[in-house]
């Protein structure tokens, strides 16, 4: 009998202790992936200058064990209805104050909620070529207002100035035309509109020869590093803070001149109940963060011609090998917050 126990007892004694140790390797897993099984979609604008930050925060839920679904693409105003009715699940680019009015309008805090800062330091405002500014005295838009002013702009013969804008849907379109009325500047200055980086194109093509310039940029972005701040270029400020539905105190003066539009910084944002679901997903981008300037470098590879898709995530994936040991905090805290 004793023999017979034998017999049974020692290969299920080790079949218990293989499986105690698979049990544990598969936790181990779990614990390392905790969003295996579970579904994510970002949501990405449709400017390709803005997805190379979203494809960080990609390969870092995907550590996680998340499976990332094709980004829904869209203007920011249908973005943030998006996350809100759950068609997608977040978003690293979400403007704290451009964007304040999307985020409201698509439910607020009731429907979405800001897990954490991805980058600040971003600016807008307005520029003018150097020469031209130092030539002409030129010291705010109010300036523009001179016809004598704004004809050194003009690019198309009909002496209007003609400012180089941006695309409806993105925010700064709504700012720009209240700065139009605020600052008396539509019967000198035209508010050009449409694909903004076909026309920095062509503003650009001008600067190079030797034409005055007059455009609205942010950063970061490629368009810093093409035309530098002080060597090629100067802010034109704004004689005022105006903006639209009054909200004036806000802060838009940098280093001693007033932009015209508020300092800002950029959040990563998420549909509520997704957060609170997936506590590992909203750890890491609670925590997850980039500098201005390497965006605007990134920008500036792509504008060099490095702008597929593939470029993209190939340029996140160098990223996140360059921060590794940051990346890698973000994600230990990620997963205990799992537990």
């Amino acid at each position: 009998m004793h023999n017979k126990f034998l017999k049974w007892f020692v290969p299920m004694a080790a079949t218990l202790v293989v499986g105690s140790g698979m049990f544990s390797v598969v936790n181990a897993a779990d614990k390392d992936k905790p969003g295996e099984g579970v579904s994510i979609t970002p949501a990405f604008p449709t400017i390709d200058e803005e997805r190379f930050r979203g494809e960080v925060a990609v390969l870092g839920l995907k550590e996680l064990g998340y499976d990332v679904r094709k980004p829904k693409e869209t203007e920011f105003p249908t973005l943030y209805i998006a996350l809100a009715y759950g068609d997608a699940d977040f978003t690293v680019h979400n403007w704290e104050v451009l964007h304040n009015d999307f985020y409201q309008n698509a439910g607020g805090d009731q429907a979405l909620t800001k897990v954490g800062q991805v980058m600040n330091g971003v600016l807008q405002g307005y520029m003018i070529d150097k020469k031209t500014a130092e030539a002409y005295h030129i010291k705010d838009v109010s300036d523009l207002k001179k016809p004598e002013i704004a004809k050194l702009f003009d690019s198309n013969g009909d002496g209007k100035a003609d400012l180089t804008a941006c695309n409806p849907g993105w925010g700064c379109e709504l700012i720009i035309e209240h700065h139009m009325k605020a600052y008396g500047l539509q019967p000198t200055v035209t508010d050009n509109r449409g694909s903004y980086f076909a026309l920095m194109a062509d503003t650009i093509a001008r600067f190079n020869q030797g034409q005055p310039v007059l455009f609205y940029t942010w950063t970061p972005q490629w368009i810093s590093n093409v035309l530098v701040e002080g060597r090629d270029v100067v802010w034109l400020p704004v004689p005022f803070t105006s903006l639209p539905n009054g909200k004036n105190d806000a802060s838009t003066v940098h280093e001693g001149k007033n932009l015209g539009f508020p300092l800002d910084s950029v959040n990563a944002v998420m549909n509520k109940d997704y957060a609170v679901k997936n506590p590992a997903a909203a750890k890491f981008l609670s925590l997850y963060h980039m500098k201005a300037a390497d965006e605007s470098e990134q920008n500036f590879r792509m504008q060099k011609g490095e702008k597929s898709r593939a470029d993209i995530i190939r340029h996140a994936n160098e990223w996140v090998a360059k921060h590794r040991a940051e990346f890698d905090g973000w994600l230990k805290e990620a997963r205990a917050a799992a537990n």
